[in-house]
């Protein structure tokens, strides 16, 4: 591997032969951007190098190159094992005549294409891989010697719990050594966390390394079982205007509807995230802060499913507390249909009144169109230059009483709540763990119940106690990495 051309050369010097040089990429179809390239000196390797480090691939910048020796290519095959969804069960494809293309291939060449269903219990027996070889023209001691390799392929697939393996070359050389010229893998989503010796640092099929965001979002993800928050970066250094907008969905089919109503109207989607699954205010609030977190998108739009079943109002809390710990400072639309959306409306519009910039509230009824043109709108009429922010900063308790949630912590200021009159934390804590104590808010259940899931963190009590009570409860929630 080398990130320099200098390091190229170096390589390029010790192997002593014509080189290859592979651009390293999470991606494939590498040689149709020219990222691998042919150098028969090590000058010629650091000059080719050079000319592929710091290529742009997609959103990811090139920053290493893996120099090998270069082969003499007889003849070229292709091996994968992938996951079939129409069978439910692994498929081994094999062609004899490469694979750059394979579905080309397939439709051109259909008698040098074979596939092979394989039954997961039993596995690939080396006589069903010759099989499957005779079927596209190999025969006698080849056909025994690449039968040994897609039975390897199939056992590594297995042991990684793939959903895909592929070998694209294999290659006989003119020495006539059987060669996997180039692979890869891409390890279930699922199994990840079965597999630390393979160090992936999140269980996300992207083409690029993580961002710092898409780290710091896997990590709120990884271990909170309560619903579903996933967040790619879909676009790093751009300006305001660029007209990019942080995206925040609920529900798969509705985002990727949401999300073409944007483009639709001129707008780049920064992020992708959904938070779906019933998940709690807190992991909304994260998700929300996050997107946030990115500079230079011009509005945040929200809109997922249209009859999301999960309660809709705990979402909006999450928003809230969210835009008002950022002191919103591009406008909002957020789409919230579903279960009451009329509580989630009221919440989301009422606790954002006095922010810097707008947030709109819509309902299931109100299309991702209309809300679009909603943004497009707001963010026409906007006038980012004058806005004003407040850094925020935690309320410094005089008597704080506190205790552990699931993921963070909730403090009571019993200087503040002893002049409270109406006590609303009380009344607004749906799973009823909190009492009053002497006139004090305190846990009716032990702490160590709350810090293992009692207290939901709907976030229902710091925000009616800031607009109705004596605003005495903050609720901390620390994301991991995350300054801003």
């Amino acid at each position: 591997m080398a990130k320099t051309s200098e390091e190229a050369v170096s390589i390029a010097s010790e192997l002593k032969s014509p080189v290859v040089i592979k651009m390293q990429t999470w991606t494939t179809g590498r040689a149709d951007m020219g990222g691998i390239k042919f150098a028969a000196t090590a000058e010629e390797a650091g000059e080719m190098a050079s000319e592929i480090l710091g290529m742009k691939v997609k959103n990811f910048t090139v920053d290493n190159v893996l120099i090998e020796k270069k082969l003499n290519i007889e003849q070229e095959f292709y091996a994968a094992l992938i996951i079939d969804d129409k069978s439910a069960k692994p498929m081994m494809i094999f062609s004899s005549v490469g694979g750059t293309g394979i579905e080309e291939i397939a439709e051109e060449h259909p008698d040098k294409v074979a596939r092979l269903s394989i039954d997961l219990l039993e596995g690939l027996k080396d006589y069903q891989a010759r099989e499957l070889l005779r079927r596209t023209g190999i025969t006698g001691k080849l056909q025994m010697k690449i039968a040994m390799v897609l039975v390897k392929l199939f056992n590594l697939a297995k042991k990684y719990e793939t959903r895909a393996a592929e070998i694209n070359p294999l290659v006989i050389t003119d020495d006539g050594a059987l060669i996997a010229a180039d692979c890869r893998i891409t390890v279930d989503d699922s199994a990840v966390f079965r597999h630390p010796e393979l160090g992936i640092e999140i269980a996300r099929e992207l083409d690029r390394p993580p961002s710092k965001l898409d780290k710091i979002a896997w990590d709120v993800e990884k271990d909170d079982y309560r619903g579903t928050f996933y967040f790619i970066q879909m676009a790093q250094g751009f300006s305001k205007e660029d007209n990019y907008v942080g995206f925040h969905g609920a529900g798969g089919g509705g985002s990727m509807m949401s999300m073409d109503a944007l483009n639709n109207k001129g707008f780049k989607i920064a992020n992708f995230v959904d938070t779906s699954g019933n998940p709690p205010a807190s992991k909304v609030y994260r998700a929300a802060k996050i997107i946030l977190s990115q500079n230079n998108i011009v509005g945040y739009f929200g809109s997922g499913s249209g009859v999301a079943s999960q309660e809709q109002f705990h979402s909006a809390r999450g928003l809230v507390k969210a835009f008002r710990e950022a002191d919103l400072s591009i406008p909002a639309v957020i789409r919230l249909g579903g279960n009451q959306e009329d509580k989630a409306i009221e919440i989301l519009t009422e606790l954002t009144k006095e922010l810097p910039a707008p947030v709109e509230g819509y309902k299931k009824n109100d299309s991702a169109d209309f809300c679009a043109e909603r943004m497009n709108s707001l963010v026409e009429s906007f006038d980012y230059n004058s806005v004003k922010t407040n850094k925020f900063q935690p309320p410094v308790q005089e008597k704080p009483y506190s205790f552990k949630t699931l993921t963070g912590e909730i403090f009571y200021d019993h200087a503040l709540c002893a002049d409270c009159t109406d006590t609303p934390c009380i009344a607004s804590c749906e799973p009823e763990i909190l009492k009053l104590e002497n006139g004090l808010p305190v846990l009716a259940v032990s702490g160590e119940d709350a810090a293992k899931g009692k207290c939901t963190e709907c976030l229902a009590c710091e925000q009616v106690c800031h607009y109705h009570g004596n605003k005495g409860a903050y609720i901390s929630l620390p994301i991991a990495g995350l300054t801003v």
